[in-house]
Order: structure tokens, then C-alpha cells, then sequence
């Protein structure tokens, strides 16, 4: 065997195992976002599986950095399949799937187009749908962290986005509203977006219109997807062995206690996307992620990968559709009630406390997402954007 056919094989080994990772860490977001967005009651919910009120971090509020951190890792293989097309190419590739899932995800607020009033179905005005959203902000995050990898390269890239992560900081300090510029009311972050938007098309879940997905707090995400380049550049160049494991445990540590330290100035918090959020979440997902190489890769115990490959490989589609189901089944009525609280009442409530049942309730309905994941999996069915 010559060497060269000895490293292509080696090569291809490696990047088969990555992949593999790689499927199960983005499996295992999509079913803990569907997990988290589904509860059979929302006034239900063990404190897990919340996130937190402002201030603070839970294991719900991990989920969606780290898929932003697994699109990062995932475009370290994709990019460089970019470096041989043309300019114009390359940026028609990027555009094209930014603006697909973002319109994607205006698609899904809108979606059903309709809702209930005393029994009626009555037409949304969609000129006040919620403009921003998740599917939004990965798009954006998606584009922007493209452009920048593409064009700054690595180590750029690297002190580009710790320039993000300290403007940030700045603009949110100096461009809230004082004594209290990290408040809810009076944050940089919501007037921002008032600029942009109108109230009526902000999220309404805060109690006043403030977007966690708003458009200057994208800024800072777009450093998880770089966090997640930077992983997947590291991994493909030191291979799945256990350096790397105690490597990768070694950053994620220290990212949080940098993020715990930053954290006395700058909290931890999700709906703002603060800097000490991003070194916070990407440190967990850099934990995970060398628990899983060192599980799927070096101790070689792959059976139980199945259930998450079946996620992480339609994870877009298979987010989606978790969506677009919940909310037609608010909307198809069963004896004078919506479909998704006679199921709820009928088949959890009536046999278990409110907490367990609404648990049981978002298990089932994200077991019945995996059943399509893994029916698409099955077949051999990848639907990308």
C-alpha cells in the first residue's frame, strides 16, 4: 500500500467518524428543541426545561447555541468544498440558503394562516407577524459567519469574533438605558429592534415587545457558529483520539470560568445573547462534544446512535415539521376543543399530575417527530436547503 493511498483512507476514516459525532450532537439538539417546545401545558413545566427567567442558564438554555455551534462545526467540512468555485458561485450558494431558511421561518409565523375566535376560523393579519425567530437568526448566523470565514480565514475569523463579543458588550452598556442598561425594559438590544420593527411584529412573550431572536443580539451569535468552525477545523487536523478529548475539555473549561468571570459584569443571559452567553454555551457544547468523540470514537460504542442520527440527519426538516404539526393541532378542533389539548387532557392528564403529564406530552410528540426522522433515515431521504 502506497502512503498516499494510506492517508486517503486514513482521511476518509476520520471523516466518516466525524460525521458521525457530529449527526448525534445535531440529533441530540433537535430533539431537546423539540422537547423544550412542545410541553403538554406551558404552565407545567419542571425548571430544567425552562429557561431562565433573565439572568441565568439552564440546560434548555444550551440547546440552541449549541445546534448554532453544530452549523459551525458542520461548515468546516462544507466551506472548504466552496474554495474551488468562483466569487460569484460561492456567494450565490450562501445568499440562497440564508434567504431559504429565513423565509422558511416567516413561513412558520404565519403558519396556519388561521386562527380560532369563539369557534371561527378567522385570517391572521399577517402584517403583524413576528418577523424575527429561530429559523430567522440561523439564517443570519448562517450568512454572516460564512462571510467571514470565507474571507478572514481562521485566525481572523478567531480575533473577529472576540471583537464582536467585546463591541457587544460596549453597545450594551453605553446604549441601554441607565442605571439599569441590561434590563429587560431598558436594554440596547429591544430598542434596537423597535427602531427596525414594529412593536406589533416583536415577540410578545416577555410581557412587553421584546424579540430574544431580535436582530442586534444576532450580532453575538454568530460567534457560536464560529466557536463551532473553529472545533471542526481543530478536530479534522488533530484527529478523534484522546489528546483531542482532554484538549476540548480543556477549552470548554476555561470558557466558563472566563464566561462565570465575565459573568459579574456582563451576565449570563439568553434573551439578550450576551458575550458571557456565547463563551458560557460554547464551553458546555465543547464538553459534550469531547464526551461524545470520546463515546462514539474511541470506546467505540456506537448502538445507541441510532435514535439521534435519526434528528441530525433532517434536522431542518424534521425541526419544521415539529412546528407546523403542534399548530395544526390548534386548530383542528375534537368535540368544541383544539386537538392538542383533548389529547393532552385526555390521554396524560387524565392519569398523571400536571407536571408529569405535560413531560410525558413533549416526549411523546418529540417521539413521534423521531418516528418521521427516522423513516426519512431509513429511506435514504436528506431534504436540504
Amino acid at each position: 500500500m502506497t502512503e498516499a493511498t494510506k492517508l486517503f483512507k486514513e482521511s476518509k476514516s476520520v471523516k466518516n467518524q466525524r460525521y458521525l459525532a457530529l449527526d448525534v450532537l445535531r440529533g441530540l439538539t433537535v430533539a431537546l428543541m423539540i422537547l423544550v417546545n412542545t410541553p403538554g401545558s406551558w404552565s407545567h413545566i419542571y425548571a430544567p426545561f425552562k429557561h431562565a427567567p433573565w439572568h441565568g442558564f439552564t440546560p434548555t438554555d444550551w440547546v440552541f447555541p449549541s445546534f448554532l455551534f453544530v452549523i459551525g462545526n458542520a461548515m468546516s467540512f462544507s466551506l472548504r468544498k466552496y474554495e474551488s468555485i468562483s466569487e460569484s458561485a460561492f456567494l450565490g450558494k450562501v445568499f440562497k440558503r440564508a434567504a431559504l431558511i429565513f423565509l422558511i421561518g416567516l413561513f412558520l409565523s404565519a403558519f396556519p394562516f388561521v386562527y380560532r375566535q369563539e369557534g371561527e376560523l378567522i385570517f391572521k393579519n399577517l402584517v403583524n407577524m413576528r418577523i424575527m425567530g429561530v429559523l430567522q437568526r440561523i439564517a443570519l448566523c448562517y450568512l454572516f459567519a460564512s462571510l467571514i470565514l470565507h474571507y478572514l480565514k481562521l485566525k481572523k475569523s478567531i480575533i473577529f469574533g472576540s471583537l464582536i463579543l467585546l463591541g457587544y458588550w460596549v453597545i450594551m452598556w453605553f446604549f441601554g438605558d441607565q442605571p439599569n442598561p441590561l434590563s429587560l425594559e431598558h436594554n440596547a438590544a429591544l430598542k434596537f429592534d423597535q427602531l427596525i420593527f414594529n412593536d406589533a411584529n416583536l415577540y410578545k412573550g416577555y410581557g412587553l415587545p421584546f424579540d430574544p431572536e431580535g436582530l442586534l443580539s444576532t450580532l453575538p451569535a454568530i460567534v457560536n457558529v464560529i466557536a463551532g468552525y473553529v472545533a471542526g477545523v481543530f478536530i479534522q487536523k488533530s484527529g478523534n483520539n484522546i489528546s483531542t478529548v482532554i484538549k476540548l475539555s480543556i477549552y470548554g473549561v476555561l470558557l466558563l470560568i472566563v464566561a462565570q468571570i465575565w459573568d459579574i459584569w456582563f451576565p449570563i443571559n439568553k434573551p439578550i445573547w450576551s458575550s458571557s452567553y456565547v463563551l458560557y454555551s460554547t464551553g458546555w457544547t465543547l464538553l459534550v462534544l469531547s464526551a461524545l468523540i470520546l463515546i462514539i470514537e474511541i470506546f467505540n460504542f456506537k448502538k445507541w446512535t441510532t435514535f439521534f442520527e435519526a434528528f441530525g440527519k433532517n434536522p431542518l426538516f424534521v425541526f419544521v415539521m415539529s412546528g407546523l404539526v403542534v399548530m395544526l393541532m390548534n386548530i383542528i378542533y375534537v368535540n368544541g376543543q383544539a386537538l392538542k389539548p383533548w389529547l393532552y387532557e385526555n390521554l396524560y392528564l387524565s392519569w398523571l399530575n400536571n407536571y408529569n403529564a405535560s413531560l410525558l406530552f413533549a416526549i411523546s410528540y418529540m417521539l413521534l417527530m423521531w418516528l418521521l426522522g427516522y423513516w426519512l433515515h431509513k429511506k435514504r431521504i436528506y431534504i436540504k436547503v
